[in-house]
């Protein structure tokens, strides 16, 4: 694309019809920057355009949107991980190279929103360029910093401190390599000293505004507002490690980080909340810097460290009383966590500063604050996250609470002492008046839970500021039992959050007398309450005792089960909640644990395919709907395998949901769809109903194959076809279809173990006079997938393949078999990967099934193996089950390719009730060990002499002594 009049024209117009509210002109204007953005030169002529005076200030707007997004898009463009999606065509180096040239001084040039857009643009460049492919950067840019520092115009520089603080963010968050430890010395011998300078000139500028009484919130508000930019530069350039150019000049940075957390500006504070923020902003990101040197230079710091300390103590009093200023409260009191338990703790030693710790700064921040009460109101799941989840690190509650553990590690019992009489306060003024001071009994409870602390590895949690089950009968009880389930909806969620909370310490008495009252709460209008009032009960039936047995049990819920249910359906008929994910999981709990009958089963399969057809209308929540699934399979797993009659039941109430899905293209849901279907089929009995036998058709078509996510469930599918329809298989060409199926599945190496899923069923199923015009076919399938691209996990499914083949169907089929496709190849595949191979089966059930398959083999038909594989495979037997598994199976070298696998790991998620129950097809053998040695001792008596040499000369010296060790442990001999 050449720049001229007749482009500038062209995209001058296009743009302007991007901003039009009609469709038509706007979709028009799209379609051709689409097409005009695939030819050389379009970035540079979009750039030319921001460039271009004359244009309209909107326009030219635009066009820097467009021009950031292009460059994202493809300065450095990814391969699509779909493969049906074209890869964009790259930006040309001779064009980059042009743009990098001009990029700067136009940024520099251009009106605040422009330079918004071009800053990203630039980010972007570096992102992939700087410092290595552009050099010129950093150098053009200091001395651009440097000449509009010393002009005051602030707004350009600031312009740039942006880009820099974006450029240098990688110091932060990339893992330490000598790579990046090589471009970080390169930004720091060209912008160390740059750095110092500008801010010790702003900082004078700053000085000399407010000495002169001139200062106005105008004046200040971009000199502050590039002082804390520079204070971001400074903790990327030192978060990896303390640079010498810092360390040299620690004292200079240290005397104005401490002047700004101690000077007021109230000619820019006063004026707005915007101007106070512009200040905290500062504040805080001094915070952030002198705690990356507490964190990580500590003996340096100390000499600053105890005025650093008044300095945010004095700042956190008064900050700690607006609600406004959440970031710097949260900085600040991170500070002070900090050296609370670093060696200068002593600081906190104190009574007297204890005292005010939590009366000045915990306290105030842990009271709830209009804000709060928004967010419980307008943002349930938010709330949630924050308050339940332990999302809330960097909230001035929790950060709060963190102080105080943080001074507990020294002083625990001080800390104890002192929280103990807070809460006690706490609770005495809600006494005084319970509706005005409910604020203050949700604070207790808040201390209380959040102080609390948790055993490693498990649930469990403990705290020594109250008597767990005294707290629990004289403050919580009284919540959870009144009959007002929307009065002070706060503390509802308080009282019900401390009882999930602590779940472990309560009797179970105690528990099961208060559960109907957490049932009702099920039906509060607030989203959070009858969230935690569903999350309380799912909790709950997860708590085990000594030995892992369930504490709670169908028993203990049976009595409440139908209103439980009927609360928890209607729960979600509540606004905002349709597919709130703590009702549904506490359904899918539910219905894990309780005996359920005809009359509860009916109404909940109709409740769940109610909320199914919903969902299927717009998916929106993947949590909600994996524990919808959930729920619908437990339901069907334990309802039908107590009451085979209800099959019919759920399949009419299921089969429209499973068509809808299918018909109308729910992709998300197809995996979903399929596991629910073979857990359907599988309840059935021959002969199957005909609406399935049309669904196996359907399965049956490569089409629905091409997806690779749906391709495990849909294995699963096929595989309950395979077990419960084996003579409807050998009918219509269905065989050679599932044969087909295989074939493709077991090409690829991310599939090939669902293609071994299908195989190893029709082996199992079907009669050997049934598959034999066929085996042929699956022979070369596997041998030429193994002659060109073979994997160990491919082996390994060969040989647990083979062995099921020999178990099922006899060992002489299998060697005719495979001696059919070259003669005497079954020899060599015996040698060169079952043997080798046989040591790295896991699995007991597949264990189980290659030795004993093995044993066979060398047993029940010697004469097929010569001497020397027959002992080298005895070995092999021996290796696998005589050794531990971390001893004989080494860690698989290969790895999966990502660009083909990734799909397939986003899209399947395996349904755990629909799971189908893993089958030992050697039942009648219980021990495989005692087959082993009982069948060599068998054999070895018809041919004294014979086996023992073999023995002797084949099997590794430790190999022997296990022999001998299992021979005597079952008292046979081999002679």
């Amino acid at each position: 694309m050449e720049w001229n009049a007749e482009t500038l024209q062209f995209l001058s117009q296009c743009f302007l019809n991007t901003l039009s509210p009609m469709p038509q002109p706007r979709r028009q204007a799209e379609s051709a920057l689409a097409d005009a953005s695939e030819k050389p030169n379009y970035a540079l002529a979009v750039l030319r355009l921001v460039a271009e005076p004359s244009v309209d200030e909107q326009i030219r707007q635009a066009a820097s949107v467009n021009f950031k997004n292009q460059l994202k898009s493809r300065w450095s463009p990814s391969t699509p991980s779909d493969p049906n999606v074209p890869t964009l065509t790259p930006i040309p180096d001779f064009e980059k190279e042009q743009i990098k040239s001009l990029i700067v001084s136009l940024m520099i040039n251009s009106s605040p929103k422009i330079q918004s857009q071009l800053s990203e643009a630039l980010t972007v460049i570096g992102k992939h360029d700087f410092p290595k492919a552009w050099p010129a950067l950093l150098p053009e840019l200091v001395s651009s910093l440097d000449k509009l520092s010393q002009a005051n115009d602030y707004v350009s520089v600031n312009g740039l401190l942006t880009t820099l603080n974006s450029l240098f963010k990688k110091f932060r968050y990339q893992f330490k390599t000598n790579e990046l430890l090589l471009d970080l010395k390169y930004c720091l011998d060209n912008f160390a000293k740059p750095l110092l300078e500008v801010f010790k000139r702003t900082a004078s500028l700053i000085d000399q505004v407010v000495a002169s009484g001139s200062a106005s919130a105008a004046t200040l508000k971009p000199y502050i507002e590039s002082q804390r930019l520079c204070c971001r530069i400074f903790y990327s350039l030192n978060f990896q490690e303390l640079p010498e150019f810092f360390e040299d000049h620690m004292n200079e940075w240290m005397v104005e980080f401490k002047k700004y957390l101690t000077m007021k500006y109230p000619a820019l504070e006063d004026s707005s909340n915007e101007g106070l923020a512009v200040v905290d902003g500062l504040r805080s990101a001094v915070c952030e810097n002198i705690s990356l040197y507490m964190e990580k230079e500590e003996e340096l710091f100390q000499v600053y460290l105890s005025g650093f300390v008044e300095a945010v103590w004095s700042l956190l009093v008064a900050s700690s009383a607006s609600s406004s200023r959440e970031q710097l409260t949260v900085t600040a009191i991170k500070f002070l966590t900090i050296v609370s338990t670093s060696v200068h703790h002593t600081l906190f030693a104190r009574d007297d500063i204890l005292e005010q710790i939590c009366q000045s700064i915990v306290i105030p921040n842990v009271m709830l604050r209009d804000e709060d009460e928004e967010l419980f109101e307008m943002n349930y799941v938010e709330f949630i996250r924050r308050d339940m989840e332990g999302s809330d690190l960097d909230t001035r509650r929790r950060i709060a609470c963190e102080l105080l553990k943080g001074i507990a590690m020294h002083y625990k019992d001080k800390v104890t002492e002192k929280v103990s009489l807070q809460i006690k306060n706490c609770l005495a003024m809600f006494a005084q008046n319970p509706a005005a001071n409910w604020k203050f009994k949700d604070c207790a409870i808040y201390l209380v839970v959040t102080l609390a602390t948790k055993k490693a590895g498990g649930t469990s949690v403990s705290t020594d500021l109250v008597d767990v089950e005294s707290f629990f009968g004289s403050v919580i009880v009284p919540e959870l039992q009144s009959q007002d389930v929307n009065a002070f909806p706060m503390l509802k969620a308080g009282a019900l959050k401390f009882f999930t909370m602590f779940r472990n310490q309560l009797s179970k008495p105690i528990a099961i007398a208060l559960l109907p009252d957490v049932v009702r709460f099920l039906g509060s209008d607030s989203n959070v309450v009858h969230s935690y009032a569903a999350s309380c009960i799912e909790k709950l039936l997860l708590v085990k005792d000594d030995g892992a047995r369930a504490r709670y049990t169908a028993v203990d819920i049976s009595p409440f089960l139908l209103v439980l249910m009927t609360n928890l359906f209607q729960a979600m008929e509540k606004p905002e909640s349709e597919e709130n994910q703590y009702i549904m999981k506490c359904i899918m709990r539910v219905l894990g644990v309780s005996e359920i009958s005809r009359e509860v089963a009916l109404p909940c399969i109709t409740g769940l395919a109610n909320v199914l057809n919903r969902v299927c209308q717009n998916p929106k929540n993947p949590v909600f709907n994996h524990y919808l699934f959930e729920s619908v399979a437990v339901l069907v797993r334990r309802a039908c395998e107590k009451d085979p009659s209800l099959v019919s039941g759920f399949e009419g109430g299921l089969f429209p949901s499973l068509q809808m899905i299918l018909e109308r293209d729910v992709s998300e849901f197809f995996p979903y769809a399929f596991q629910l279907l073979a857990q359907l089929v599988e309840l059935n009995r021959p002969p199957l109903p005909q609406h399935y036998m049309q669904i196996f058709e359907i399965l049956l078509l490569p089409d629905s194959w091409k997806k690779s996510g749906n391709v495990p469930a849909l294995v699963r599918l096929l595989q309950a076809f395979l077990r419960k329809a084996p003579h409807e298989l050998n009918q219509q060409g269905r065989l050679s279809n599932v044969l087909g199926i295989f074939n493709t599945l077991v090409s690829s190496p991310n599939t090939d173990e669902q293609g071994f899923y299908v195989i190893n069923t029709v082996i199992e199923n079907l009669g050997f006079d049934v598959i034999s015009p066929y085996i042929g076919h699956i022979w070369a399938a596997l041998f030429k997938r193994l002659q060109e691209r073979r994997t160990v996990k491919f082996v390994k499914n060969l040989v647990i393949f083979m062995s099921l083949f020999l178990v099922r169907h006899g060992s002489q089929n299998l060697v005719a078999s495979i001696n059919a496709v070259q003669v005497n190849l079954f020899n060599t595949i015996v040698e060169q990967f079952w043997i080798p191979n046989l040591k790295l089966i896991t699995g007991s059930i597949e264990l189980k099934l290659t030795a004993v398959a093995s044993t066979k083999l060398i047993c029940e038909s010697p004469s097929l193996l010569d001497s020397k594989l027959w002992g080298k495979m005895l070995d092999s037997i021996i290796t696998l089950l005589s050794r531990p598994e971390e001893e004989r199976v080494e860690e698989e070298p290969e790895v999966p390719d990502f660009g083909e696998s990734v799909g397939y790991n986003a899209a399947f998620v395996r349904l755990y009730n629909a799971g189908k129950k893993d089958e030992d097809p050697l039942q009648d053998i219980r021990d495989p060990k005692q087959y082993l040695v009982a069948s060599v001792a068998t054999l070895s008596a018809q041919s004294p002499g014979q086996y023992t040499q073999v023995i002797r000369e084949n099997l590794e010296p430790g190999n022997q002594a296990a022999l001998l060790q299992l021979c005597s442990s079952y008292n046979v001999s081999i002679v």
